[in-house]
C-alpha cells in the first residue's frame, strides 16, 4: 500500500464498519431486549447511524400525508374548435381559489370568439445524459423497469462478474480516456442492436462523453466493456445491459434540439394558451431511446389575428394532494441528498426496513412499529434519527480520506455521543419495552389477519402455517367453530405482507410477497386460485393451488 495515499483510504473504511458496528449493534440489541423483557413474544428490532434517520424519513412523511387538510381550488378546462379539430386551451391562472371567480370566468368566456394575440417560440438544447453512477443507474431502472435498488446493484454486480460491465459501486460520474473508447464501442458493435448507432459516432472522429460533475478516486463511470457475454443473460440482466449500453453512447452524442412553442388567446383580460413542442435534432436521443419520453406535441396553425370560437368551458373543482409516500428509488435518492450512507449501503437500509416490518408496500408507508420506534428514539436519543449528525460523521470519514482527521480521534468523538445514548435508553428501558411490545402485539395480529371476512362463512381469515409441510396458505378461523375449510394459496417466497388494496376483479385483500433483490409479486389468491382451477381441466373444483409461485405474474 501508499502510505500517502491508499493507507487513509483503507482507515476510512474500517472507521465506517466500526462505526456502524458501535451504534447498530448497541442500540439494536438495547431495543430488541428491552421489548423481549416484557415477555410477550420475540421480534428483532434494529437501528442505526444511518437505518435511523432513514426511518425518520419515512414517518415524517408519514405524518405530513396524515396531518394534511386538502384546499379546494378550480381550475378551468376550456376547448376551441379551429379546422374541424377540438383543441384544449389552458387559462392564464393555474389555480383559482374562488369558486365564484371560477364561475365568473366561464360566464364571461362562453361561447365567445378569442383572439390569437401572441405566438411564442423558442430553441431549447438538451445536452447528452451523464454517465452513470450506482444512484443514477439505481433510479433509471426503477423509473423504466420497476427494479428495487437491490435487485438493480444485484444485476449489475452480476454483469460486472461476468465482466460485461466496469464495477457498479461507483459515485463516479466520469468516464475516463484510458479505459479506450472505440474499443469499448467496436466490442458492442457485435449486438446487431446497437451496429447502426456504434457506426454513427465511429463517424465523428474524436469521442468526447458528457462527464458529470460526481467523482469517485476509487471507481470509474458504469460502462459497458465490450466484451461478448459467455452464457444467456437473464430477463433483468439484458434490460440492465442494455440500459448502461445505450447510456454510454448517449454520452458521446450531440445535443438535442426542440422547439418549444405557445400560441396566447385573449378575451378582455382572460388569457388562454395552447402549448407545443417539435424536435428539431434528435441528437443524443436516438442513441438513449426507448429510455427517454418523447414529449413531442405538434400546435396548431393559428396565427396573430386569427379567431376561434370557444366550444365548452367549465369549472372544475380540485383539491391540493398531500406529498406522495416515499418509493425505493426516492427514498435512496432522499438518502444521497441528506448525504448518509453509502452508494453501496442505501439499497440494503431500505431493504432492511421492509424486513423488520417498518414499512410496508412500494409506495412506502410507516407501519405502527415504525412510528413507535421512531418516538422512542426522538424521545430519549434524538440524536441517532438526526440526519445532520450521522452526515457530520460521513465528511469526518472523508476528512479522514483527505488525511486531516485521524480515525482514532473520530471513533474517540463518536464514542462520546453514543454513552449518553445508551445510558438514556438503559434507565428508560422498562417503560420503552413496554410502549414497544404493546405495538408488536398489535402489528403481529394484523400482519396475518386479512380485513377481508370468509366468503364462506363470514368469520375472519388469516395467514396460516401447515404442521405438516410448514407451508403458509390463508386458512379460516371457523375451521374449529364451523368446520369451514375454505383456504387460498400464498407465495411461499420472502416477506409477505397483507396489503390495504383491494383486487379489481374480485375485490379480495392483496398480497405482497417481497424478497431481497427481486421485484414484489403482488398477487390477488382468490384469482389466482380460480386461475389455477380453470388451467386444469378435469380437476376437482374444490382443490386448490398448493402456492403462488414466484414467477406468477404480478397485479397490477
Amino acid at each position: 500500500l501508499d502510505s500517502k495515499t491508499e493507507l487513509p483510504l483503507v482507515d476510512a473504511g474500517k472507521c465506517r464498519h466500526e462505526l456502524d458496528w458501535l451504534y447498530g449493534i448497541n442500540l439494536s440489541r438495547l431495543l430488541t431486549e428491552s421489548a423481549l423483557r416484557q415477555g410477550r413474544g420475540y421480534a428483532t428490532l434494529s437501528t442505526g447511524r444511518v437505518q435511523g434517520p432513514t426511518l425518520g424519513f419515512v414517518v415524517e412523511r408519514e405524518e405530513e400525508m396524515s396531518c394534511f387538510v386538502p384546499i379546494p381550488f378550480w381550475t378551468i378546462d376550456t376547448t376551441i374548435v379551429h379546422e374541424n379539430e377540438i383543441l384544449s386551451l389552458e387559462y392564464g391562472k393555474d389555480k383559482i381559489t374562488s369558486k365564484a371567480e371560477a364561475k365568473s370566468v366561464c360566464d364571461e368566456c362562453r361561447d365567445v370568439l378569442l383572439d390569437v394575440k401572441a405566438v411564442e417560440s423558442r430553441e431549447i438544447q438538451q445536452y447528452p445524459p451523464y454517465p452513470f453512477d450506482l444512484s443514477s443507474l439505481q433510479s433509471e431502472a426503477y423509473r423504466h423497469f420497476g427494479y428495487s435498488p437491490a435487485r438493480t446493484l444485484a444485476s449489475a454486480e452480476r454483469l460486472y462478474l461476468d465482466a460485461l460491465i466496469s464495477y457498479p459501486r461507483t459515485s463516479s460520474q466520469k468516464l475516463p480516456s484510458d479505459i479506450g473508447y472505440d474499443e469499448i464501442l467496436r466490442g458492442i458493435a457485435h449486438h446487431a442492436v446497437y451496429q447502426p448507432l456504434v457506426s454513427k459516432l465511429m463517424t465523428r472522429g474524436d469521442l468526447h462523453p458528457n462527464n458529470g460533475p460526481k467523482d469517485d478516486p476509487a471507481h470509474p463511470a458504469i460502462f459497458p466493456t465490450g466484451e461478448s457475454p459467455k452464457r444467456p443473460m437473464s430477463g433483468g440482466e439484458a434490460k440492465l445491459y442494455d440500459l448502461i449500453s445505450r447510456r454510454f453512447m448517449a454520452t458521446f452524442a450531440d445535443s438535442s434540439l426542440k422547439t418549444s412553442s405557445r400560441i396566447i388567446l385573449m378575451h378582455n383580460n382572460h388569457r388562454f394558451f395552447v402549448s407545443g413542442s417539435r424536435v428539431i435534432k434528435l441528437g443524443w436521443i436516438e442513441f438513449y431511446r426507448p429510455y427517454v419520453l418523447d414529449d413531442a406535441r405538434p400546435l396548431p396553425d393559428l396565427r396573430i389575428g386569427d379567431r376561434a370560437k370557444v366550444q365548452g368551458i367549465k369549472a372544475i373543482e380540485k383539491f391540493t394532494q398531500p406529498p406522495h409516500p416515499y418509493n425505493p428509488s426516492s427514498l435512496l435518492k432522499k438518502m444521497e441528498d441528506a448525504n448518509i450512507g453509502t452508494k453501496a449501503t442505501r439499497a440494503g437500509i431500505i431493504d432492511l426496513l421492509y424486513a423488520r416490518g417498518y414499512v410496508r408496500e412500494e409506495r412506502m408507508r410507516a407501519s405502527e412499529l415504525a412510528d413507535k420506534v421512531t418516538d422512542t428514539l426522538s424521545k430519549y436519543c434524538p440524536l441517532i434519527i438526526n440526519s445532520s449528525f450521522t452526515a457530520n460523521l460521513e465528511n469526518l470519514m472523508q476528512d479522514i480520506q483527505n488525511g486531516t482527521v485521524s480515525r482514532r480521534g473520530v471513533l474517540v468523538e463518536a464514542l462520546d455521543h453514543l454513552r449518553p445514548i445508551m445510558l438514556a435508553l438503559a434507565e428508560n428501558q422498562e417503560q420503552i419495552g413496554s410502549e414497544l411490545s404493546d405495538v408488536i402485539v398489535i402489528q403481529r395480529a394484523e400482519d396475518v389477519t386479512f380485513d377481508t371476512p370468509c366468503p364462506k362463512c363470514g368469520l375472519k381469515l388469516a395467514v396460516v402455517r401447515s404442521r405438516g409441510t410448514g407451508k403458509r396458505f390463508i386458512g379460516c378461523d371457523g375451521k374449529w367453530q364451523t368446520g369451514c375449510n375454505f383456504a387460498l394459496p400464498l407465495p411461499q417466497f420472502g416477506n409477505l405482507t397483507l396489503l390495504k388494496r383491494r383486487c379489481n376483479a374480485c375485490g379480495f385483500q392483496m398480497v405482497q410477497a417481497r424478497s431481497r433483490g427481486r421485484r414484489p409479486l403482488v398477487s390477488c389468491p382468490r384469482c389466482y386460485a380460480t386461475k389455477a382451477r380453470e388451467m386444469k381441466p378435469g380437476s376437482s373444483k374444490s382443490k386448490i393451488p398448493a402456492e403462488i409461485p414466484r414467477d406468477a405474474p404480478s397485479a397490477t
